[in-house]
C-alpha cells in the first residue's frame, strides 16, 4: 500500500475537495484521483463519494480514516525516532482541547519539559471525538479533555473542577444579562446541566463551541456568557466584565487520559495537572 496515496486519502477528507488536496499536496488533480483510484483497487471498496461539489466518506471510508491516520504517524514516528533531536532519547505527544491548552496543557508540558528533559514533547489542538480516535490508534500519548474518554489501551482522570461563571459586559446596575447573551457548549455534562438551570431560557441566537471565540466576540461586540472562570480574572479585576449577580456556578470536571504504555510517567505528569 502506498503511503503517498494514504497521505492523499486524508487530504481530501479533511478538505473535503479534490482540487483543494491537489493543491496542498501540489500535485495535479489526476494525480489525487489515480491515488485514490489505486487505494480503493488495493482495499476493494470505495472510500469516498466523489461529485463536483466535493467528496464524503463512505460507509468503509470513515472506518479507513483512523487506521490510515495510524499508518501515516507510526510511519512518522519511526522515522522521527530514528533521527531524534540530538540530546532526546523518547518523545511523548499530547492532544488538547484548545478551551483547556492554557491552565492545564502548557501545565503538562512545563511539568514534563521539568521531570524528563530527554524527551521531545508535542501538543496537538482536536475536538473530544479526535482526541478519542487519537488515543485509540495511539497517535497521542495523552489528551485533557472537558469530558472523560473512554477506550481500549488508556483511561482517564479528573485532574481538577473548573468554575463556569456568568459573566457580562453590562455594568451590575443595569444588568440585563439575556439581551445579547451568548451560547458555550462546554460539552454534554454542562448541555445537561444548563438546561436544568435554566429550564425557561430561549435558545440563544448565537453559539460558539469555542470559549475563547465567544470571549473575544463579547469584549469586542459586548454581551453576556458562560464562561471559565480562568479565562477572564484580568477582566473582571479591570472592570471591563462583570460576574453576573445570583447566577448559578457550573463546577466542570477535566480530565487527564494517558495510553497505558505511558503509565510509567503517568503519576508525574498526574502531580504536575493536579490543581
Amino acid at each position: 500500500m502506498n503511503l503517498s496515496a494514504i497521505q492523499t486519502f486524508l487530504t481530501v477528507v479533511r478538505t473535503g475537495n479534490l482540487n483543494r488536496a491537489s493543491e496542498q499536496l501540489n500535485v495535479t488533480q489526476s494525480t489525487v484521483t489515480a491515488r485514490l483510484d489505486s487505494l480503493e483497487a488495493v482495499l476493494g471498496q470505495p472510500l469516498l463519494l466523489r461529485s463536483r461539489k466535493g467528496a464524503v466518506l463512505t460507509k468503509a471510508g470513515f472506518a479507513f480514516q483512523r487506521h490510515a491516520e495510524a499508518m501515516l504517524h507510526n510511519w512518522d514516528l519511526a522515522r522521527r525516532m530514528i533521527d531524534l533531536p540530538k540530546g532526546y532519547s523518547d518523545r511523548q505527544s499530547l492532544a488538547c482541547e484548545v478551551d483547556l491548552w492554557v491552565g492545564f496543557g502548557d501545565v503538562w508540558l512545563a511539568k514534563m519539559q521539568q521531570d524528563h528533559p530527554d524527551t521531545a514533547l508535542e501538543a496537538w489542538p482536536g475536538t473530544v471525538e479526535e482526541l478519542r480516535r487519537w488515543l485509540v490508534s495511539g497517535l497521542v500519548d495523552a489528551a485533557v479533555s472537558q469530558e472523560p474518554l473512554s477506550g481500549r489501551g488508556f483511561s482517564s482522570t479528573v485532574i481538577a473542577y473548573s468554575p463556569i461563571v456568568l459573566v457580562s459586559t453590562a455594568p451590575p446596575d443595569r444588568e440585563d444579562w439575556q439581551t445579547g447573551y451568548v451560547h458555550v457548549d462546554h460539552g454534554a455534562e454542562f448541555r445537561r446541566w444548563y438546561v436544568e438551570a435554566f429550564p425557561d431560557h430561549t435558545v440563544s441566537g448565537l453559539s460558539f463551541g469555542s470559549a475563547s471565540w465567544a470571549l473575544a466576540h463579547i469584549v469586542k461586540y459586548g454581551g453576556s456568557a458562560y464562561l471559565p472562570l480562568r479565562m477572564v480574572p484580568s477582566l473582571l479585576e479591570n472592570h471591563a466584565m462583570f460576574l453576573v449577580a445570583d447566577a448559578p456556578i457550573f463546577s466542570q470536571g477535566i480530565y487527564f487520559s494517558v495510553r497505558d504504555e505511558g503509565v510509567g510517567k503517568k503519576s508525574d505528569i498526574l502531580d504536575g495537572l493536579a490543581m
